[in-house]
């Protein structure tokens, strides 16, 4: 695989970096070990990583928390690539900043588990940080507090959600996202996801709902949405965007995009310095 890696950000309390891999293993890679504790909010794309026998998928209504040291592989099941926003900090900040329900703090700060979800507001932040640095909008200490913020809305205890479903529950769910995420313009019908996942449609939504916190049209809806964050700096056609994410028309992902992140695609573009 071949990485790009932009640093935006490098303070005493925080390292913010764009990461950018092409996505070439498919199959399961060798393994890494991150060099640094961070938490890694992908924004393009999709991936799995494995740590021992364990397999989260990594797409954009997720935060991935890395350990230091700890030893870990990722395959790319869907082609493409992935792009994530890293943001690493001292682990006696990060002590300070997570709740004791998602780490360990003795003998050493560590993240007791893979991933948590995250909402829209987070995405926003993601996008706003990640823009606000790259286009040089964002001073130092606005990146700064952005980061915090973003680190405190992930792990908060109001928003970030545990699932506490089965092993077997979560692959279902685990594969269900996949599919979405192999064509997110696509209008999948319950009928093909089901057929593509192996199991009756009926228990598809109900293992889905459970396991994440929402049904399968609104996931779908959120990573369309993650997509379009992405790509705003891409294009001037706003409706162009819309509708090759799938939208029926300009107003539908319009309103849809207002309802999640408090603004319109425009009215985002001008915020973070787009346009």
């Amino acid at each position: 695989m071949v990485f790009v890696v932009n640093l935006l950000l490098e303070t005493g309390s925080v390292a913010v970096r764009d990461v950018i891999c092409d996505g070439a293993c498919r199959e399961m890679g060798e393994e890494e070990r991150a060099s640094q504790t961070c938490l890694v909010f992908p924004y393009r794309g999709v991936f799995v990583r494995r740590i021992g026998d364990e397999d989260v998928v990594a797409e954009p209504n997720q935060v991935l928390l890395f350990n230091r040291d700890e030893a870990y592989r990722v395959s790319h099941p869907v082609a493409g690539g992935d792009a994530c926003l890293s943001v690493a900090m001292p682990e006696a900040l990060l002590a300070e900043l997570v709740p004791d329900t998602h780490c360990t703090k003795a003998p050493a700060f560590a993240f007791d588990r893979q991933k948590l979800q995250i909402d829209a507001r987070a995405q926003a932040l993601v996008a706003l940080l990640r823009h606000g640095l790259a286009t040089g909008t964002a001073e130092m200490l606005e990146g700064e507090t952005l980061a915090l913020t973003l680190v405190r809305r992930a792990l908060g205890r109001r928003t970030a959600s545990v699932s506490s479903s089965s092993y077997g529950r979560r692959k279902l769910a685990d594969r269900a996202k996949l599919v979405l995420s192999s064509d997110l313009a696509r209008r999948w019908t319950l009928g093909e996801i089901a057929a593509e996942t192996g199991v009756s449609p009926v228990y598809l939504t109900q293992v889905f709902q459970q396991v994440e916190g929402v049904p399968l049209y609104r996931y779908q809806l959120r990573l369309r949405l993650a997509k379009a964050l992405d790509l705003l700096g891409d294009y001037d056609d706003l409706t162009a965007l819309g509708l090759e994410l799938g939208f029926s028309s300009h107003s539908h992902f319009s309103a849809a995009f207002r309802q999640a992140y408090g603004r319109t695609p425009a009215e985002f573009q001008r915020f973070v310095g787009l346009r």
